[in-house]
């Protein structure tokens, strides 16, 4: 269970003992040291790491980090807010004990989520995490709801990166299939050994339709969970594969054409145990709030797309009738709908039943975008707004009578700009962060054509 208390100066009760007691643990181990992992608002898994023998000073009294990295490019280079961006201040960083884990993939190393708060103790506006946590705790309190949420994560298996960058895929096989397994076989094998190890319930592994193309789905979890556990997995598959001799890629596309990475989002929302995607009234088995929570995430999906598509390379992705959801529609099972109705199999979808956000990739900062998905939903229930009708095939061929979701990074920032509820569930300090991140990526690649757009992040994420 994800602690969803703020840490506070000193430790929060009963935290410095547990660290202690783990730090012993982790040692006895073999364990030299601990990663407090973050994710910046540009996407990029940002780390401090302490000798496992402070873990229990880190778990009193965080560690230092400038705010600065709230405002940093995927390249490196900053901009900034009005608040945000200076070399003044700094921040402290609270590893969650409940999500720590020693890394089978990096021997000699453990990992853990941060929560960062001020010097002062107070809750820092800027970290993407505690938004989460914050939204989840007033979904279930004002709504009373509670989530359960899993993040698909496909990435680009190489062989490189060559001396110029470019990409050269590890396997030769067809997509989907059984002479990929085959070529991977050693990596797949140790991969799925250290989720195991690592307590990550995986459910699918499996060769993916792009040159290189893995994919990875894991079992869901509570909201704040679900982030860490998709940080956490990003870094397994990565480590295992350096094991290996093999570099890979999350990036949104790895090259200008064909299908890119996605990071697909699965979504339910329960009352008392029971999943309100299901068993309903409504289409397909959903509660009436279950289709108006699919609604609000309809009528803010242009504006969710900063968030879930954020970087320029996620609009080399972004295309028609390559199952992406591109088009502001739903559907039962419909896999090119943006909101994908998933009704599981018969004996199951009391427990299955969720629905899958598709305009969603790995340069997204899985907190912001989960916690962003859930207000626009929980916007839909406070309305009650209504579910427009399915769609069936490929929404493609319907021409205008379907709205497309926009087609640049600059366009999606408008639509960000103009939603009052999704800056409001953010605050402002974290929108305006957002905004300017949006806007620095967009000015880095000026003049830039595809295919420079997608060596620029090819090996970013």
């Amino acid at each position: 269970m994800t602690t969803l208390a703020d840490p506070v100066p000193g430790g929060r009760p009963g935290d410095v003992e547990r660290a202690t007691a783990l730090s012993g643990e982790l040692s006895g181990r073999g364990v030299h040291g601990v990663v407090l992992a973050y994710v910046d608002t540009a996407g990029i898994g940002r780390v401090k790491a302490v000798p496992t023998a402070k873990l229990a000073s880190a778990a009193a009294w965080g560690v230092g980090m400038s705010p600065v990295f709230d405002t940093f490019l995927a390249d490196d280079s900053i901009v900034s807010t009005d608040v945000l961006g200076s070399p003044d201040g700094d921040l402290r960083l609270y590893p969650d004990l409940d999500q720590l884990v020693a890394l089978a993939g990096q021997p000699g190393w453990a990992w853990a989520p941060v929560d960062r708060i001020t010097q002062d103790g107070e809750r820092h506006p800027a970290c993407s995490r505690t938004f989460l946590r914050r939204i989840v705790a007033d979904a279930a309190e004002r709504h009373g709801i509670t989530f359960r949420a899993a993040v698909e994560i496909e990435w680009a298996v190489g062989r490189g990166p060559t001396a110029d960058g470019e990409f050269v895929p590890a396997v030769s096989g067809p997509a989907y299939g059984a002479v990929r397994q085959v070529e991977l076989s050693d990596y797949t094998a140790d991969l799925l050994a250290a989720c195991a190890a690592q307590g990550v319930d995986v459910e699918q592994l499996h060769p993916e339709y792009a040159a290189g193309q893995f994919e990875i789905s894991v079992g869901a979890l509570d909201p704040v969970a679900a982030a860490d556990r998709s940080v956490l997995v990003r870094q397994t598959v990565r480590a295992v594969a350096q094991r290996h001799g093999l570099v890979v890629s999350f990036a949104p596309a790895v090259s200008a054409q064909g299908v890119g990475n996605g990071g697909h989002i699965h979504l339910s929302g329960w009352r008392d145990g029971a999943n309100l995607h299901s068993g309903g009234a409504g289409r397909y088995g959903m509660t009436a709030e279950a289709e108006s929570f699919a609604a609000g995430i309809l009528t803010h999906l242009p504006a969710l797309t900063a968030v879930t598509a954020p970087s320029p390379a996620s609009h080399l992705r972004l295309k028609p009738s390559q199952w992406a959801g591109v088009f502001t529609t739903w559907g039962h099972e419909t896999r090119e709908a943006a909101v994908r109705v998933v009704t599981g199999t018969a004996g199951l979808r009391d427990q299955a039943a969720n629905l899958e956000v598709k305009p969603v990739d790995l340069a997204a900062n899985p907190y912001l975008a989960l916690g962003c998905l859930i207000a626009a939903g929980l916007d839909g229930v406070t309305s009650s707004a209504p579910l427009p009708e399915e769609i069936t095939g490929d929404p493609a061929r319907l021409g205008e009578a379907v709205r497309r979701l926009p087609t640049s990074l600059a366009e999606s920032v408008e639509e960000f700009r103009e939603d009052e509820r999704l800056r409001t569930a953010l605050g402002p300090v974290l929108a305006d962060a957002v905004t300017a991140v949006r806007l620095g990526e967009i000015a880095a690649v000026a003049g830039l054509d595809d295919e420079r757009i997608a060596a620029a992040y090819r090996w970013k994420y």
